[in-house]
């Protein structure tokens, strides 16, 4: 195969910075010094990254954030509240502060660093660190896992739908964690969706793959005449129905049971939401939901997808590796960059297809998807 000019210079750059000598020239030379000395931390960032997830694993299972949310504390103190030896204390603040977890104050205490402040005013992202526990399990071999050799993986069971022939038939004991999990992070989701495309004009909203309904219940806040229906496995629905019913909305919300993958969408709805549904599913399985979301949506309705995407600019990692590995684990599915989701969309038979502007892309990035007709 003939190599462009582009492999030619590419060959002749990882020449150059794989080379010893040039890397102690580079190190030296006041000019590249800066550039060699950002790329050796990020190197070793990738070597140290497991390092820095149990880290701030230890503070989430520790409770040393609520713990500094009170105000900064002596190193005795943080020791005798989190039941941790002085010598073990120190390690892990001094190993925090590194990280911008945590900041050193007067007097010798400690008060939250920056990225703590923020774990603390975002409950859900510390129910997620958490939950790393099962992936760190799965990650131990990962050779083994990208060959397929890991025969039921952490996550697999976890979300247990991902391995059932029949989801539909999983006892509400199977989905109780994962529902809750998504709950945890579906108000800051569901602000992203609702701030980029509003639903005042719509009329009835269908939650595909809805959860306990946590999303419905945050667009009924700020839409009053939406008619809410929810779709998902019978055990899930059910929980979302008693939940409709607690916040004064069952006049308004309907819960249905069922299998996407095997039966019909509720019809007539003129906006359909698939949060953070698609990416749990191979391509098959994606394109039937997607196919059904547009035999179940009203004339001239709507599709608003959301879920982490591949090639998001600046959260390249989030999409392209985390969400790669995460679901290579879980057995199922995987992430997708928008213009393959806009394909796909097409595919099923929408008529145009849109990206739309979110504040928080690493969280979600959104979809908008018409039927025409």
């Amino acid at each position: 195969m003939t190599s462009s000019w582009t492999d030619r210079y590419l060959a002749i750059r990882d020449r150059w910075l794989s080379s010893p000598r040039f890397q102690r020239w580079a190190a030296a030379f006041p000019i590249t010094r800066p550039t060699a000395r950002r790329r050796a931390r990020a190197l070793f960032d990738v070597c140290a990254g497991f390092v820095y997830s149990q880290i701030l694993f230890a503070c989430v299972r520790l409770k040393l954030f609520e713990l500094l949310a009170l105000g900064p504390h002596s190193v005795d103190s943080i020791a005798t509240s989190l039941n941790l030896p002085l010598a073990s204390t120190e390690r892990l603040l001094e190993a925090a502060v590194s990280l911008r977890l945590v900041e050193k104050r007067v007097a010798g205490r400690f008060g939250l660093g920056t990225l703590g402040a923020a774990l603390v005013g975002n409950p859900a992202v510390g129910a997620m660190i958490e939950h790393h526990s099962l992936l760190y399990a799965d990650l131990h071999d990962p050779v083994g896992l990208l060959r397929g050799e890991q025969r039921q993986t952490e996550l697999a069971k976890y979300w247990a739908y991902s391995a059932s022939d029949s989801p539909a038939s999983l006892a509400s004991a199977r989905t109780t964690d994962y529902t809750s999990l998504m709950a945890d992070s579906q108000p800051l989701v569901a602000a992203e969706i609702l701030d980029a495309y509003p639903l005042n004009k719509h009329r009835c909203l269908l939650d595909a793959g809805g959860g306990d309904g946590s999303f419905l219940i945050e667009a009924a806040k700020r839409c009053e005449q939406l008619k809410l229906i929810l779709f998902d496995l019978p055990a899930v629905a059910e929980r979302a129905a008693r939940r409709f019913e607690s916040v004064g909305l069952k006049a308004r919300a309907q819960a249905i049971g069922g299998d996407f993958l095997k039966d019909d969408l509720p019809r007539g709805a003129d906006v359909l939401t698939l949060i953070r549904v698609v990416h749990d599913h191979n391509d098959d399985g994606a394109a039937m939901i997607l196919r059904a979301a547009h035999r179940a949506l009203s004339p001239r309705g709507v599709l608003l997808l959301a879920e982490p995407m591949m090639g998001t600019p600046g959260a390249e990692t989030v999409g392209d590796a985390y969400f790669g590995f995460y679901l290579l684990a879980m057995g199922r599915g995987r992430a997708r960059n928008p213009r393959d989701l806009q394909q796909m969309l097409t595919t099923a038979g929408f008529s145009s297809t849109q990206l739309l502007r979110t504040r928080q892309p690493l969280q979600s990035r959104l979809i908008l998807a018409r039927r025409g007709d």
